[in-house]
């Protein structure tokens, strides 16, 4: 069975590119949030294995979002994907206890490499 993934990302092309770098592995994008309040619901609705966080988002950012979330699902698995982590941010993050991230541009091996050593 495949793991789910929820990806909040308000770019449709980062959503797409990710959505198809997954197509033949055992992981399957099963959402799309483009803000911080739909991936806070989509969470729930889907309980997915891992979320794709970005960190820059309309309205709440990602480690706003993040926040939220680990914050009533506190085994929740986030990475972060951006081109915009700076060391504050990392270290914000780490705070949260996210420690993953990939940095945009990325690719494929990458980014399962990444998945696999989470639910590892």
């Amino acid at each position: 069975m495949s793991k789910k993934v929820l990806i909040v990302d308000d770019s449709i092309f980062t959503y797409k590119e990710i959505k198809h770098m997954l197509s033949g592995t055992d992981y399957e994008a099963v959402g799309h949030a483009k803000n911080g309040q739909e991936a806070f619901k989509m969470y729930a609705e889907l309980m997915p294995d891992i979320v794709t966080m970005d960190i820059i988002l309309p309205g709440l950012t990602g480690l706003e979002t993040s926040k939220l979330i680990l914050g009533k699902w506190k085994d929740a698995k986030i990475i972060i994907v951006s081109s915009l982590a700076y060391d504050d941010t990392v270290d914000e993050a780490a705070k949260l206890g996210i420690t993953n991230f990939i940095f945009k541009p990325f690719d494929k091996e990458e980014l399962i490499k990444a998945f696999d050593k989470m639910l590892g």
